[in-house]
């Protein structure tokens, strides 16, 4: 099937990826830590244009996204520019997971939308995806006193671990790994504390029980795309309000944190209209992330085949 050949490709190239550049993080930690910040961006621009002509499928896969973002065919220069945000959000997350939120200019749109309900107690879910920065995010439980955690499957929890300890030996990110036989009861506690548990909604991956997740052919940039409404069953299995949330890397030391409300599964609801209310979220979530991607075309970072137009 071709679903499953494309999730199974963005997959692998991922953790390809994440474990190949882990001796270049611990060197970019080692750089970022003793030279700091505005000294190690100089080191972008070259390590940007290594890994622009260095990687020709995640390059000829930028193009394609970039033609349906900007609505044009992109230049050189718009091809760069993708892959230095990339690395400038990277370099950031040495700076962020060690806490250093005060060399960074933070603006928050919608926050409203997390602040209200937690200042009820009540915990809630956040969907993002691959676009910006979602260390960027964690500013907002270090000034508003939020319980952030981080749920994700566990090969993945694996190499986000493996990430940390290259780039930030000493970070404390919570994470709650799918998966396992307790992940429900501690997601389920996380959230009855009042915590915040965010989750990434623009890939498909393999292997994954169809009962608890399903993937949806829905128009995106142009063209039908496939995402997976787990993210979206979840939150409605557990009766729960879900927000958008992305960290937007907007240049120099600037992120523009976003939250929109997807959805409110508090209520009960019967199975049909709990159906109908998944797919109702899933769209508005869509439509959020397209409408990002063209206000911040470089700032999505899916550098493979997202579309499946080379058909593996």
């Amino acid at each position: 099937m071709k679903s499953e050949g494309s999730a199974t490709t963005a997959a692998s190239w991922a953790g390809q990826r994440e474990r190949s550049n882990l001796p270049a993080l611990r060197a970019m930690r080692w750089i970022a830590v003793a030279a700091g910040r505005r000294a190690t961006r100089w080191l972008l621009h070259p390590i940007a244009l290594y890994f622009f002509f260095a990687s020709r499928g995640p390059r000829r896969h930028s193009r394609r996204y970039l033609e349906r973002a900007l609505g044009r065919p992109p230049t050189w220069h718009d091809g760069y520019r993708h892959v230095y945000t990339f690395c400038a959000t990277v370099l950031d997350r040495v700076y962020l997971l060690r806490g250093r939120f005060d060399e960074f200019a933070f603006s928050a749109s919608g926050i409203e939308a997390i602040l209200e309900p937690a200042g009820r107690g009540e915990g809630l879910l956040a969907c993002g995806a691959h676009l910006g920065s979602f260390e960027a995010l964690r500013s907002v439980g270090h000034d508003k006193g939020l319980k952030v955690a981080m749920i994700m499957y566990e090969d993945n929890a694996r190499l986000i671990n493996e990430t940390l300890a290259a780039i930030a030996p000493n970070a404390e990110l919570h994470t709650i790994r799918l998966g396992r036989l307790d992940a429900m009861l501690a997601l389920r506690r996380w959230l009855d504390d009042g915590g915040l548990a965010g989750m990434l909604a623009d890939r498909t991956l393999p292997g994954h029980n169809p009962q608890r997740s399903k993937t949806v052919v829905v128009p995106f940039l142009g063209a039908p795309a496939r995402f997976a409404d787990g993210p979206f069953r979840l939150a409605a299995l557990l009766r729960r309000r879900l927000v958008f949330m992305a960290g937007l890397y907007r240049g120099g030391n600037r992120y523009e944190l976003r939250f929109a409300e997807l959805a409110d599964f508090s209520a009960a609801a019967l199975p049909e209209q709990r159906d109908a209310l998944i797919g109702a979220a899933l769209a508005r979530y869509v439509a959020t992330l397209e409408a990002l991607c063209r206000e911040a075309p470089y700032n999505w970072f899916n550098f493979f085949d997202f579309w499946n137009e080379d058909g593996s």
